[in-house]
């Protein structure tokens, strides 16, 4: 070939490579990359998209699947039925003695159990331990039943539904009576079983069948059980709802007449001048709702003063109608007065303020006890960051005491028993102090869990500590 038609071919195939350029850039500038995109908001990581989107609604069978196993429910008598104990107050009443410190090896780990990633926690009743968990294999919620003398699993309850992985999976406590055992799982799922048998009873789509928004971090809501309804709120549809536990029948709805969704928040029972209601903190307002069975469900007061939208601590009940809301993300907290006369309520604001002026809380619900609030301040708090503290209700920015510098717990939870409160940090190392309101004063401390994140609540019941990290379950025995 010659050296000229070298030259003609080779500017014909630069000139065919620019024409195809500029036609790739053409296209590049040209061309809209988004018209497939689904906008997504907070919350809605875990929310179905609509059809016509590429993507179908998950369909989920609530309690499909059920399998026994040779665990035998112990003997023991004590009890610990749903979130913050019987009493919702994160305070046993038992009287059983329990040790005032350790040894070198720390306290007597009974048994353990390997769990699914999450922070959800035991209730027990009638010595059996009852736990909400998620089978990452399966892609499943499995309501599990352990016996509390060995751990040996007694029946499992289960469906499947895909979750992903965000902070944990399972979050929430199962509340238990005698008969039935009721639970809320990642996505609204509500589950109603014989809290013998395992037999599966009734079930309800939340997010599907009353329009709920499943919380950004899944469901935080513990169910109650009152007067043998399950007390739901769901927040869609509907605010608020009783479900009997023996039909699945819905007995009674509050409306939700201003859109509030849910939170991460459980419901706290209240009573106020005789008057028995549960206080919800929604995303858009806090509500008392009677729970009496004249006007059960009925609205007896309401207010924005606490209206955020991240919430995780449950409302801390104090006596005289007084009610303190805590919130982490800078939020702080707020204490607020119900009161009533002659059936009209009013609700105000007795104090507000940020979380490096006075008690708050990130995750954990704060305690209440011989006058004082405790609670583990948030990482914005100041110089008292991830301590533990006391303060006086009267003025929520009056410190008592703290547990000091060294002496910081992350997100963990705490309870009181026998005069002594436990608080684990996020780590697994627990901590025994004594309850007073006079100082910090540690009484034993002992690393018992390996793993992290650390934030289950605690359960206990007969002397038996429950507790766990993101992956294991253990019990001690701290008698």
């Amino acid at each position: 070939m010659s050296t000229k038609s070298e030259k003609i071919i080779t500017r014909f195939s630069a000139g065919v490579t620019s024409l195809i350029g500029l036609l790739c850039l053409g296209w590049w500038f040209s061309a809209d990359p988004t018209t497939d995109f689904v906008v997504h908001g907070p919350g809605m990581d875990n929310k179905p998209v609509e059809a016509g989107a590429g993507f179908s609604v998950e369909t989920v069978t609530i309690g499909e699947y059920g399998e026994t196993y040779d665990g035998i429910p112990s003997d023991s008598e004590a009890s610990w039925p749903k979130f913050r104990g019987t009493d919702s107050d994160n305070i046993s009443k038992e009287r059983v003695s329990l040790a005032d410190g350790w040894d070198s090896d720390g306290p007597e780990i009974l048994w353990s159990v390997d769990l699914g990633e999450g922070h959800a926690a035991p209730a027990v009743k009638n010595g059996r331990v009852y736990l909400l968990d998620y089978d990452e294999e399966k892609n499943a919620d499995a309501l599990r039943c352990l016996s509390l003398a060995d751990g040996k699993e007694i029946w499992r309850r289960w469906y499947r539904v895909k979750v992903k992985r965000n902070h944990g999976m399972s979050r929430t406590v199962p509340a238990v009576t005698d008969k039935y055992v009721v639970t809320i799982g990642p996505r609204c799922h509500v589950m109603c079983a014989d809290a013998v048998t395992g037999d599966f009873l009734w079930g309800l789509d939340l997010e599907k069948d009353y329009g709920t928004t499943v919380p950004f971090w899944y469901t935080g809501q513990c169910p109650i059980i009152d007067d043998g309804m399950a007390v739901i709120a769901p927040a869609g549809d509907v605010l608020m709802m009783g479900v009997d536990c023996a039909t699945g029948e819905v007995v009674w709805e509050t409306p939700n007449p201003h859109g509030w969704e849910m939170s991460h928040v459980s419901m706290m029972p209240m009573s106020l001048n005789g008057k028995k209601m549960v206080v919800y903190s929604a995303v858009g307002g806090i509500v008392g709702v009677s729970m009496d069975a004249e006007d059960r469900g009925a609205v007896l007061w309401e207010t924005t003063l606490w209206t955020h939208s991240v919430l995780a601590p449950s409302p801390v009940i104090l006596p005289d109608g007084r009610i303190f809301l805590t919130a982490g993300y800078g939020v702080g907290s707020m204490m607020l007065r119900v009161t009533e006369t002659n059936g009209a309520y009013t609700v105000e604001k007795l104090q507000e303020f940020k979380p490096d002026a006075g008690i708050a809380s990130e995750q954990q619900t704060p305690l209440y006890w011989s006058g004082h609030l405790f609670s583990i301040q948030p990482k914005d708090a100041g110089r008292l960051r991830e301590q533990f503290v006391c303060y006086h209700p009267d003025d929520c920015t009056r410190l008592v005491w703290s547990s000091g510098e060294t002496n910081r717990f992350g997100l963990g939870p705490y309870i009181i028993a026998d005069g002594k409160m436990f608080i684990l940090n996020d780590d697994g190392v627990l901590t025994m102090i004594e309850a007073t309101t006079n100082g910090y004063r540690q009484l034993a401390r002992a690393k018992v869990l390996d793993g992290f994140d650390a934030w289950g609540p605690l359960a206990l019941a007969g002397g038996r500590l429950l507790l766990r990290d993101s992956k294991r379950l253990i019990c001690i025995d701290v008698r």
